[in-house]
């Protein structure tokens, strides 16, 4: 029963932040490349997803303010976007503030 709880409690959690962001879609994983328009991100099921920038794109290492100069391949991203069509196009990119795992 207390199992039962703890699931519920997760996926009420989890609901709320969807609804949150409204219809934005997350990417989370690892950069496996960078252009001046997008970003490429494996993530955990190994497939990789190309979220496209624009200029009203965000970017965060942590708490601070940053650019596409700190992303780089190898670091962990969480990448809020929005579908436009066929593509993600980014609203927020969160950047680790750790070492870029090699691959």
């Amino acid at each position: 029963m207390r199992k039962l709880a703890q699931v519920l409690l997760i996926t009420l959690l989890l609901s709320s932040l969807v609804f949150a962001h409204g219809d934005m879609e997350h990417v989370l994983g690892t950069v496996v490349a960078i252009t001046d328009h997008s970003i490429s991100v494996k993530t955990s099921d190994g497939s990789v997803k190309v979220v496209a920038l624009d200029a009203e794109t965000h970017f965060l290492q942590g708490d601070t303010p940053a650019t596409l100069k700190n992303v780089v391949v190898g670091i962990r991203v969480v990448i809020l976007a929005h579908k436009r069509g066929d593509m993600l196009h980014a609203a927020e990119v969160k950047v680790a503030t750790g070492t870029p795992v090699n691959h």
